[in-house]
């Protein structure tokens, strides 16, 4: 087992978990956050597995998913954006919880929870098909256009994923103010994705033809 790679990812999943600690209990004023408790149970128990396994699978795998030093200018005011949003989006969920502003049905926690757990099955479903799936935007050494699974039917399937992902978070954490501010997601994402195949088209062999046969980016009959 690489030590450093281990050291790196347990640092990283730590430095999380305190970071969303601080941006939902300290609005919340209070521990007994349930939703954001059933929040964390979701989001980082499977992380944990999914790390544990590409730690033994597929170090490098978990090594590019670690990395998250964009080049790209376009990349970085997207990840910029995306960065406010999660930082407003959870504050606002605990102050939402705090002062009672607007109380979800359980219902709709229920099922935003089954939609995340769903989302993070198929989020692992790209990564098996992908082991090229850096959190950057680059072309990588005998990098190859994979056009089978999930992406003969759409060409960002891993963006797919995080759009269910993100948008049930708010949700799941009980706050309808809160996904207002998520709802900038795929606006986020439709910047991110175009910038995204200019470079894939550019430097990636065989990426202009995988465009013409496979139509949709993210959603089928839709984008």
């Amino acid at each position: 087992m690489d030590l450093k790679l281990f050291i790196q990812a347990i640092v990283k999943f730590l430095s999380g978990i305190i970071l969303l600690s601080v941006l939902l209990f300290i609005p919340a004023g209070t521990l007994y956050y349930w939703n954001a408790w059933l929040f964390f149970g979701v989001l980082f128990i499977p992380m944990f597995i999914a790390g544990a396994v590409l730690m033994f699978k597929n170090p490098e795998l978990l090594r590019k998913r670690l990395n998250a030093k964009e080049e790209e200018a376009e990349q970085k005011s997207a990840i910029l954006l995306s960065s406010l949003m999660f930082v407003g989006g959870f504050v606002v969920a605990g102050l939402d919880f705090r002062f009672k502003w607007l109380v979800l049905p359980k219902g709709v926690v229920i099922a935003a929870t089954v939609v995340f757990l769903l989302a993070y099955l198929l989020f692992g479903e790209v990564l098996r098909e992908n082991t090229y799936l850096s959190r950057t935007i680059e072309v990588q050494e005998n990098q190859k256009v994979i056009s089978t699974g999930l992406y003969g039917i759409v060409r960002h399937p891993m963006y797919t994923a995080t759009i269910f992902l993100f948008l049930s978070m708010p949700l799941v954490l009980g706050s309808l103010f809160s996904f207002i501010i998520f709802l900038l997601y795929p606006l986020i994402i439709a910047k991110r994705i175009k910038n995204e195949e200019e470079v894939l088209e550019k430097n990636l062999e065989g990426y202009s033809e995988y465009k013409k046969r496979v139509k949709y980016r993210m959603i089928p009959f839709i984008w």
